[in-house]
């Protein structure tokens, strides 16, 4: 791999002469206002164009203009044919496709495979204006239009799918987007250090297929490992035990074309030979003309640098789920840019190489991005038509990207790395200064001060080496890495000195706050619950069994404890009410029916209610989705006779999990009698406040069988409604609980 630019180092494109656009151009008459006969790149977008930073084509957009580019935006367009795709012309450049901030599948379906009625990144909320698997739709629509304009993909959907991964709503194992969408290249991560290279290559004149080299891409290469490099088999670093029987070479399957999947042992006690632990230093030897070794704890950085991990092939792991969490599993060790090493991964007759993750921002490069002229509304386009996402984020700032948290369920490690990337103090002051004097509506108070994480703000690694050569998906699991600073002064600083500036009266804090972290620093609680918290502050402990929580990697509810210790506390000495929302997610790996009643009846002896529960959706590339899809554990060794992880999959039991934490909702009861029933624990069924449902249904509610009341109704006559537990949680009842993540 070439060595990483500072991002605002390169020589400004000639078009740079136009100077800054007011908005990004969506239509010719804009382009045609600012001067333009053409765009240099145009960026094809499913969510609605808003110019703020909180919006990955904002930023990206922002970003290539400021080396000089002129960028068009086509934002959210007809599908159904290429004529919305051909707005703007023909860029001199490339299109980049993105599918916006949200997964085009996540966006459109609920976890149980709904369909939602609305979208928040779409004028009024309408739901529908953008196809599902929108960068694969987008891709093909620009290829038939533009036949050899490079595609660049990226985004959160790309970026997530970029090796063979499983695909939720199709209950199968998809091979990587780049060849469904028929792009040239695809950049993963905030990506905005690979797409500024890739457009100053292609003005240059290099041909997209030749940029091969870019940390933080994935491309197609035909003809095998190219001479030089060391090719070394997954199943050397990670031996992932016995995988299927071998293919008969007389089945006419795509899977019979490729090399036969190998029998390996189960373990060194069936006679084969140990292969060495990921701590032992390993031999090689020579295959064809690619040398192939064992896996080394520490490989010279020479070697490193031309080192290529050979992965199960898509249609190996599309056949065995435990390949496929081996596979899962080798992603993952590789994802740490100080020493992750390239990926390959055959598809059919092709090979998708994997570069390694792209260096980290330095908070020089964080600053001058957020800086760049963001107008911070919708594009004019839209009129007085109300774009949710925006409503909700328009007064909130970033100030920190990545998450060290590494919770399987979530995405935004893969994503964004785990080393926090972080912006100056000064730079968000003058942020915050801004939208107090220029952003329309705003009455004094800022949202949210965060990032994927509230408190990770200027947090790492202790020692810089030890962060280059660290493989642990995370520093915070099972329990605080002896490594990692935890001082929160900084962020103390900046939560001072943001809530003194003139005309801001409250700065609020909506990101979710990492409690294990911050029971480290009570001060920084302290400065967050006596000045930052509106009432309410969201906390995710996700579950509070340890099944589920190792499944998670989220801390124990010990943590929760001291952190709520310190809440109630220093709530009180500032006169303050005020109240924790935990979150919790229903039917994760690793949960069973047993540990939701665990859960309920918690909450209830804690008086917690929700009207909204969320549960798990198994998102690309995550490790807690290659457990659902395996039922295997990637978090240690996988092989067939490895630990077993129970999957609560099937509608019926997603439902049941659900009403668990939705005890309290009348509907439910007939459900959650019958289950307590069938776990022994009718007990737990009454009208005394020991009990989790009354005997007695409302009439009108639960089952179409069971919609009268099941037992006598009390004095008077009247149905009962369901009994209120008054503690000093009593006042929660109605909040919602958000995604997971």
């Amino acid at each position: 791999m070439l060595p990483s630019r500072e991002l605002f180092s390169y020589r400004k494109y000639w078009a740079s002469r136009f100077g800054t656009a007011p908005f990004l151009p969506m239509s010719r008459e804009e382009m045609e206002a600012l001067g333009w006969d053409s765009c240099d790149i145009i960026i094809v977008t499913g969510d609605a164009y808003v110019d703020h930073p909180s919006f990955g084509m904002a930023i990206i957009g922002r970003v290539l203009e400021a080396q000089g580019f002129r960028v068009g935006l086509i934002a959210q367009p007809d599908w159904h044919s290429t004529a919305d795709f051909e707005r703007l012309g023909r860029p001199n450049l490339f299109f980049g496709v993105t599918g916006g901030n949200m997964d085009s599948m996540v966006n459109r379906y609920t976890s149980d495979r709904r369909i939602r009625s609305d979208d928040a990144y779409t004028p009024g909320g309408a739901g529908g204006k953008r196809p599902d698997r929108s960068v694969i739709v987008y891709s093909q629509r620009v290829r038939e239009a533009f036949g050899e304009v490079p595609i660049v993909i990226g985004g959160i959907e790309a970026s997530l799918r970029r090796i063979a991964h499983f695909d939720y709503w199709s209950e199968k194992v998809r091979r990587t987007i780049l060849l469904d969408s028929k792009a040239d290249l695809l950049v993963y991560g905030n990506a905005e250090r690979q797409i500024v290279d890739i457009a100053h290559r292609l003005a240059k004149g290099t041909k997209i297929e030749d940029i091969t080299d870019l940390r933080g891409t994935a491309f197609v290469r035909q003809g095998g490992t190219p001479e030089g490099w060391t090719e070394i088999d997954s199943t050397s670093i990670d031996e992932p035990g016995r995988l299927n029987p071998p293919i008969d070479p007389y089945l006419d399957t795509t899977a019979a074309k490729n090399a036969p999947t190998p029998t390996l042992p189960r373990s060194a006690e069936e006679g084969a030979e140990a292969r060495p632990s990921p701590c032992a230093a390993g031999g090689g030897q020579e295959g064809g003309s690619v040398k192939v070794v064992k896996f080394h704890r520490q490989v010279p950085t020479a070697d490193r640098g031309q080192s290529v991990i050979r992965m199960p092939s898509h249609e190996k792991v599309a056949n065995d789920p435990v390949l496929y969490a081996h596979a899962s599993r080798i992603l993952h060790l590789e994802a740490n840019p100080g020493n992750a090493r390239a990926l390959v991964q055959r598809h059919g007759n092709v090979d998708v190489w994997l570069n390694p993750p792209p260096i980290p921002l330095s908070m020089k490069e964080m600053d001058a991005i957020y800086e760049l002229p963001y107008r911070r509304v919708p594009h004019p386009f839209y009129g007085e038509a109300k774009i949710p996402a925006y409503e909700m984020i328009r007064f909130s700032i970033a100030i920190q990207r990545g998450c060290f948290g590494g919770c399987t369920f979530c995405s935004i490690t893969e994503h964004e790395g785990r080393i926090i990337q972080n912006r100056s103090e000064n730079s968000i002051i003058k942020e915050i200064e801004e939208i107090r004097d220029s952003v329309p509506g705003f009455t004094g108070v800022i949202s949210d001060l965060g990032g994927p994480t509230a408190n990770m703000y200027r947090l790492a690694c202790k020692s810089p080496k030890i962060e280059s050569a660290c493989r642990k998906p995370s520093c915070v699991y099972p329990g605080i890495c002896p490594n990692l600073n935890t001082d929160h002064t900084p962020l103390i600083k900046l939560y001072q000195r943001a809530r003194s500036l003139p005309g801001i009266k409250k700065i609020l804090i909506g990101s979710g706050v990492r409690y294990d972290l911050a029971v480290e620093s009570p001060e920084y609680v302290k400065e967050l619950v006596q000045h930052h918290v509106g009432g309410y502050l969201k906390i995710a402990p996700e579950a509070i069994g340890e099944g589920p929580l190792s499944k998670m990697m989220k801390p124990g509810v010990g943590s929760y404890y001291k952190f709520k210790e310190l809440f109630d506390k220093y709530s009180k000495e500032a006169g303050k009410e005020q109240y924790l929302i935990p979150y919790f997610i229903a039917a994760h790996p690793g949960t069973t029916d047993e540990d939701m009643l665990e859960l309920a009846l918690w909450l209830k002896k804690n008086g917690f209610r929700a009207d909204q529960v969320q549960a798990f959706l198994p998102s690309p590339m995550a490790t807690a989705t290659a457990m659902w899809h395996s039922g295997k554990n990637p978090l240690k060794k996988v092989t067939h006779a490895s630990e077993e992880v129970a999957i609560p999959k099937g509608l019926k039991v997603r439902r049941l999990h659900k009403a668990f934490l939705r005890y309290h909702d009348a509907n439910n009861w007939p459900m959650l009698r019958e289950a307590l029933h069938r776990m022994g624990r009718a007990d737990l069924i009454g009208n005394g406040k020991h009990h989790l449902v009354p005997i007695w249904q409302p009439a009108g509610t639960g089952e179409a069988h069971e919609g009268r009341r099941s037992s006598p109704a009390p004095k008077g006559g009247a149905a009962r409604k369901p009994m209120k537990f008054r503690t000093q949680h009593t006042g929660l009842k109605g909040v919602k609980l958000p995604k997971p993540g």
